[in-house]
């Protein structure tokens, strides 16, 4: 009796021991995704005065992408384009859904604006491969109802549904004027935080991972730092003082701190429960960071957010998987946030090659050497008259108030030599690429009213060329 015991005993452990590893050699999936932050203003990007211990801890772990895109220079189309793998507008979103500033003539407005019900999203894909899935922060992909994460494919949702929000609780009166605005638990729990945001999310993603830790999870922790309001902890502003910052610059600076702080917590928590041997980490943000409202420095490059220069689109970006991609590594030529659905879908057990319609590679094979081509020849960008064609180390702007500009990024990523007068032929035949691929977009279903069209054409010649100095 008792031999028979003890070897059900030992049959029990084994089934429980082998079932638990068999579910946790689908590695984990972190995706750490900032809101504005400059191209320069992280210690592993070259900056000497901004304070990014934690990600720069992360960069020598993994690979840094010198070359990462994002799909548009504001942040609801490229996480639309993120989160379904295709160029966004293949379906309709070139713009951001901001109520109140859109054109009369948008087929969509208000709340009514958002993602397509009919696509699915990397949670949707990571869903059927047997992940639990949670969106920690922004969404900014609809307000209304029917666009709601829980609806898209994620299990747990702790955020607000709009494109910006107060890091501290919000009054009364801001709930009603932007009730997107509210910070919501699951579906319709609404209930505002203590203390700072940033902070609460990263407690909320730590407590996401402690409780999902025996089961392969999909974290989306989107802030919404570093964006406006500009508004830091009394202590974090305390650390950058005597570091010759002003104004915005210095809250910048200081809510960088906290940011960097918060993602940092994350990997402890990784590292604290075992898990961060096999869990892919990616760092990466949602566009340029916008030099007039929060100071970001997108230095070396040209632009800001809201233009298709190198400094509206361009992102830092590090991905971390040890074990599989080589520590202190770096990848020169250009990848896509839409690149990021082919990736987890891949690294889950699944063949992104069966999803219809994705524009994004898996990256993998490049970033360990099996692959050593591009992922991409071309990459695109469009909104409304702009559009622009990336293919091999050349770049065409095409812009509604001037001649098309021709740059070689290889060799000027600050993209100051025009060479369009030089090079006619190259510019004839990277046009017509440029609409060959037009034609296959769907038409808009919103568009801001035409005058932030040239406010943006005024905001990129403005801040088109960035220099050191003036930010550090």
């Amino acid at each position: 009796m008792y031999r028979t015991s003890l070897i059900l005993i030992v049959v029990f452990c084994f089934i429980v021991v082998t079932g638990h590893a068999q579910n946790q050699q689908k590695p984990n999936i972190v995706l750490l995704f900032s809101d504005d932050a400059g191209y320069g203003d992280f210690g592993f990007q070259g900056s000497k005065t901004f304070k990014t211990p934690n990600l720069d801890k992360l960069a020598t772990e993994g690979v840094v992408f010198s070359q990462a895109y994002v799909t548009a220079a504001v942040c609801g189309p490229s996480r639309a384009g993120l989160l379904t793998g295709q160029y966004q507008q293949r379906f309709g979103i070139e713009e951001n859904n901001v109520p109140g500033y859109m054109s009369q003539s948008s087929g969509l407005l208000g709340d009514e604006m958002g993602l397509p019900t009919h696509l699915p999203t990397i949670a949707d894909h990571l869903k059927k491969l047997g992940y639990t899935s949670a969106i920690i922060g922004k969404w900014h992909l609809g307000g209304n109802d029917r666009y709601h994460p829980l609806k898209r494919g994620f299990d747990e949702f702790y955020g607000f549904r709009g494109g910006a929000r107060s890091f501290w609780e919000l009054s009364e009166e801001e709930k009603v004027k932007k009730p997107e605005d509210r910070l919501e638990r699951g579906f319709a729990n609404f209930k505002e935080h203590e203390g700072y945001l940033t902070e609460s999310l990263a407690n909320e993603a730590c407590d996401f991972i402690s409780r999902n830790k025996e089961q392969p999870f999909f974290l989306y922790l989107s802030f919404n730092a570093v964006h406006t309001p500009m508004q830091a902890k009394k202590e974090d502003l305390a650390q950058v003082e005597g570091l010759g910052l002003t104004g915005k610059r210095k809250t910048l600076a200081a809510m960088t701190i906290a940011l960097d702080r918060a993602c940092g917590q994350v990997l402890d928590k990784l590292k604290e429960l075992g898990l961060d041997e096999n869990t892919l980490v990616v760092f990466a943000n949602d566009n340029g960071g916008p030099t007039d409202s929060n100071g970001a420095s997108n230095y070396p490059l040209s632009g800001t957010k809201a233009n298709h220069l190198e400094g509206g689109i361009r992102i830092p970006c590090i991905m971390r998987l040890p074990g599989v991609i080589a520590r202190g590594s770096g990848f020169e030529y250009p990848v896509s946030t839409l690149d990021f659905l082919p990736t987890f879908v891949e690294l889950a057990g699944g063949q992104s090659d069966t999803i219809q319609n994705i524009d994004g590679v898996n990256l993998m094979p490049y970033i360990t050497g099996a692959n050593k081509n591009r992922p991409h020849e071309m990459l695109f960008w469009k909104k409304e008259n702009r559009g622009v064609i990336r293919k091999g180390d050349y770049k065409l702007l095409r812009f509604p108030d001037r001649p098309a500009e021709l740059y070689n990024i290889a060799t000027d990523q600050s993209e100051r030599v025009n060479l369009a007068y030089e090079q006619p032929e190259r510019v004839k035949e990277m046009y017509k690429r440029l609409f060959e691929w037009e034609k296959g977009l769907e038409r808009p279903l919103w568009m801001l009213d035409r005058f932030y069209e040239g406010k943006a054409m005024e905001r990129m010649d403005t801040y088109r060329e960035q220099k050191r100095d003036e930010y550090e």
